[in-house]
C-alpha cells in the first residue's frame, strides 16, 4: 500500500508530530508499505515532482528530531519556506497525498488536528486515518467537548469558558473559584496550562493561556491520579496511569526522558479498571470518534472519574502512551500502526 504520513505543520507540537511521524514511517516501511514522510507545511520544494519514484524510493523529509524543552519557533520555521504564503499545505502535498492509498495523519494540535485539514481532504477526496473533520473539531475544543460530556452522562470537572476580551471587562476578576486549572480551549500537550492556587496568580494564568489563542478553559481543580486510556476501534485499551515526578503532565514532563513514571496496565482494582475503560469508549462515541482515540481521566480519592478530554491524533513518539498501551495488550509498535491504517479504512467501506 502507498502510505503518506504527514507531520510537522504549524502548531506548537511541531517538534512532537515530527518525532510520531518519523517513528509511524519507520514502522509502516518494515510492515511492507511504501512510505513517503512529509511535512505537511513545508511540503515538496522541488519544481519536479515524481510522485511514483518518491514512494518507490521512500522519500523522507527529515531524520530523528527530539523534543525540546520548549515549544518550536513557529516564525522560524514560517520564515524558512521556499514559497512565502499563508497557505497551509505546502508545494506538492495534495498532489503526494491523492497518490497515496491512505495519509496517515501524525499531526498533533493546530489546523492538523482541529478538522480543518479533515474537511479539506473530504472535499478532495483523499484517505486518512483518525476522526473525521466534525468529530476532530468538537474534541479539539475543550470547552465543546466538555458539553458533549455533560450531555451524554460522561462525567467532568466543572468549568467555564472566557474570551479575551473578558480580560478587560470584569469578567475574569469576578472568578473567585480556587484552586483552579487555566488552559486553552484548543491547544495540546499542555502547552498554556496553569493550576492556579489563589486569586493572586489567576489573572498571569490567563494572559498566559491567551498567548496561545482566544478561548480559554477554566476548570475546577480536582486533586486526584492521572490515567489515559487508549481507544482503536470503539474499543479501549488497557488503562495507564501517569505519574509525574515533579509538578503536573505538562510539555517538559510528558516528553522529557525520566520525568514521568507510566504504569501500564494501571495499579488500580479491576472494578475502578472496568469504570474508567468503559468511559473512555463512552466518550469515544459520544464525540463521534472513528479509528482511534485517546481520552484522559482523573480519579479522586472517593473513587470518583472525571474525563479531562480526548486526542484525536494522540503522540506516536516512544513516550507516547497508546503505543505503551497497546503494548501491554499485546501489540506491538509495528502492528499498532498497521492497524490504525486498517481500522481507519473501514470508513472508507474497505
Amino acid at each position: 500500500m502507498n502510505i503518506a504520513v504527514l507531520a510537522g505543520g504549524l502548531s506548537t507540537e511541531r517538534d512532537v508530530s515530527i518525532t510520531s511521524g518519523g517513528m509511524v514511517a519507520k514502522a509502516l516501511r518494515k510492515r511492507g508499505h511504501n512510505v513517503v514522510l512529509l511535512d505537511v507545511y513545508m511540503g515538496y520544494e522541488q519544481d519536479e515532482c515524481d510522485v511514483e519514484k518518491m514512494f518507490r524510493e521512500g522519500y523522507d523529509f527529515t531524520k530523528d528530531v527530539a523534543v525540546g524543552e520548549s515549544i518550536p519557533d513557529l516564525e522560524k520555521v514560517r520564515s524558512s519556506r521556499r514559497v512565502h504564503s499563508s497557505r497551509f499545505f505546502g508545494e506538492h502535498v495534495e498532489e503526494i497525498c491523492r497518490y497515496a492509498d491512505i495519509c496517515f495523519l501524525a499531526l498533533h494540535g493546530g489546523d492538523g488536528e482541529n478538522g480543518r485539514l479533515q474537511a479539506a481532504f473530504d472535499l478532495m477526496d483523499i484517505r486518512y486515518t483518525g476522526s473525521g473533520y466534525l468529530a476532530s473539531a468538537a474534541a479539539m475544543d475543550k470547552g465543546i467537548t466538555k458539553s458533549i460530556f455533560l450531555d451524554h452522562g460522561v462525567r467532568t470537572p466543572k468549568g467555564v469558558r472566557f474570551k479575551a476580551e473578558d480580560m478587560d471587562n470584569g469578567k475574569i476578576s469576578k472568578y473567585n473559584v480556587f484552586p483552579c486549572v487555566v488552559k486553552p480551549c484548543s491547544g495540546g500537550s499542555s502547552v498554556g496550562v496553569s493550576i492556579v492556587e489563589s486569586k493572586a496568580d489567576f489573572r498571569k494564568a490567563m494572559e498566559e493561556a491567551f498567548r496561545y489563542e482566544s478561548n480559554v478553559l477554566v476548570e475546577e481543580y480536582v486533586k486526584g491520579r492521572e490515567f489515559s486510556v487508549g481507544v482503536i476501534d470503539g474499543k479501549a485499551l488497557p488503562v495507564i496511569e501517569i505519574i509525574p515526578k515533579c509538578g503536573f503532565y505538562d510539555y517538559i514532563n510528558k516528553y522529557q526522558s525520566g520525568r514521568t513514571e507510566e504504569i501500564c496496565p494501571a495499579n488500580i482494582d479491576e472494578y475502578t479498571n472496568a469504570r474508567m475503560q468503559r468511559e473512555a469508549e463512552k466518550a469515544y462515541e459520544a464525540l463521534g470518534l472513528e479509528g482511534y482515540g485517546r481520552v484522559d481521566f482523573l480519579l479522586n480519592s472517593k473513587g470518583e472519574i472525571f474525563a479531562l478530554e480526548a486526542n484525536t491524533l494522540p503522540g506516536m513518539t516512544s513516550a507516547s502512551l497508546i503505543p505503551q498501551e497497546a503494548a501491554a495488550a499485546g501489540i506491538g509498535y509495528e502492528e499498532l500502526c498497521d492497524k490504525i491504517v486498517e481500522v481507519s479504512l473501514k470508513k472508507y467501506g474497505e
